[in-house]
């Protein structure tokens, strides 16, 4: 799962850069745009609360929804490599 996030997070920086960004509004009451808000790091004091707050709000539904038991599509990336997270003895060697 923390490739994944890794993957999307290097995407979300490269993207804006290479493809350009969304037209319009991000927020109309502060008055500011898409193309106002920097790429990487910045953009973390740019966006206003209530953005990060719908992200975190989605990113919390896809998280929960989804069944992610061994069998399942969501399951997929579990390879059963416990040695790092068991808390059996046996396991550790």
């Amino acid at each position: 799962k923390h490739g994944r996030i890794a993957m999307l997070a290097a995407m979300g920086y490269i993207t804006p850069e290479v493809a350009g960004k969304f037209p319009g509004y991000c927020s109309f009451s502060l008055n500011l745009k898409f193309a106002d808000i920097p790429n990487g790091l910045a953009a973390i004091s740019k966006v206003p609360g209530a953005g990060w707050a719908q992200i975190l709000t989605y990113m919390s539904f896809c998280e929960v929804t989804q069944d992610q038991s061994a069998g399942t599509p969501g399951g997929k990336g579990d390879f059963g490599f416990k040695v790092l997270t068991a808390s059996e003895p046996a396991a550790l060697k």
